[in-house]
């Protein structure tokens, strides 16, 4: 190497030295990152019987479900952003509740009256990671109420740039035969007209980069003999899914689905599921 030329270690002591810090302290060293195991982290199936009246309370579940309350960390994601959340106050939208809070944003929830100790757990949670909580009970078959929801949301958060569409209703029937016309119309109106109605009065306040997030279901693709009307649901909301997003690229609105497989909330053991299913399903997460 010629004498004028000069190494990149060499050139960075030369600054370390004329910026007067060459006797810096090292950086504290990272510590190791614990390996856990994956399938020992949680409760695996089969877990004891315990029915619940819909639409059921995970404070009244055991083992109680992981929403990520003592795991999920924030990094600052979502500042600024403000999500209504259907369906809040437990199972996936719970979850997605306190990411999102964690992650910087408000967060509004809809549930059904019935699930007000879980809501009020959650609430908790939202303004302990710093962020505005509503909580706003309702029935969604509505069509009034989907429109009001929307509505406070957007008073209560100051604006809206998230739905989450997750919200449903699952009940187990052996055969066609045990469906009534009552039960089919309470399905398709909490897990697709709702979905229809509260999106339709959302859109209007969305601005260019909100996000529209749909939980559809592995059953749209895998439907199950025992969830004849909820599986149709999930498949529509897929098809819905596809065509808003379409609908909505030239406006700068994301639309997806999500479709996620069977999760250990109070939707199976208030009816979801038979108790014999629940006991002996091995992949229940």
């Amino acid at each position: 190497m010629a004498a004028h030329e000069q190494t990149i270690s060499d050139a960075l002591q030369e600054s370390v030295s004329v910026n007067g810090i060459e006797n810096a302290p090292a950086p504290p060293a990272i510590p190791a990152a614990d390996l856990r195991d994956p399938r020992q982290l949680y409760p695996r199936p089969p877990f004891e019987k315990q029915p619940q009246p819909w639409p059921g309370l995970a404070s009244r579940m055991n083992p109680r479900p992981d929403h990520g309350e003592a795991s999920y960390r924030g990094s600052g994601r979502l500042a600024g952003r403000k999500a209504l959340i259907t369906g809040g106050d437990s199972g996936i939208g719970r979850a997605a509740a306190i990411a999102f809070a964690r992650e910087g944003a408000d967060v509004a929830i809809n549930y059904l009256p019935e699930e007000e100790p879980d809501a009020r757990d959650v609430a908790e949670l939202i303004c302990d990671a710093g962020g505005k909580a509503a909580r706003i009970p309702g029935d969604l078959r509505d069509e009034d109420f989907c429109k009001r929801l929307v509505s406070e949301a957007v008073d209560e958060l100051g604006g809206l740039d998230i739905l989450v569409n997750n919200a449903a209703r699952q009940q187990a029937r052996e055969s066609i035969l045990d469906i009534t016309t009552e039960d089919l119309d309470w399905t398709f109106k909490t897990n697709l007209y709702a979905l229809f109605w509260i999106t339709k009065a959302a859109i209007p306040h969305l601005p260019p980069g909100s996000s529209i997030i749909n939980t559809a279901s592995i059953t749209a693709f895998e439907p199950s003999k025992q969830l004849l009307d909820y599986s149709a649901t999930k498949a529509a909301i897929l098809n819905f899914t596809w065509c808003l997003a379409a609908q909505l690229a030239s406006k700068g609105i994301r639309v997806n689905a999500v479709a996620p497989g069977p999760v250990w909330t109070p939707l199976q053991p208030s009816g979801g599921q038979t108790q014999e299913h629940l006991r002996v399903c091995p992949k229940t997460s």
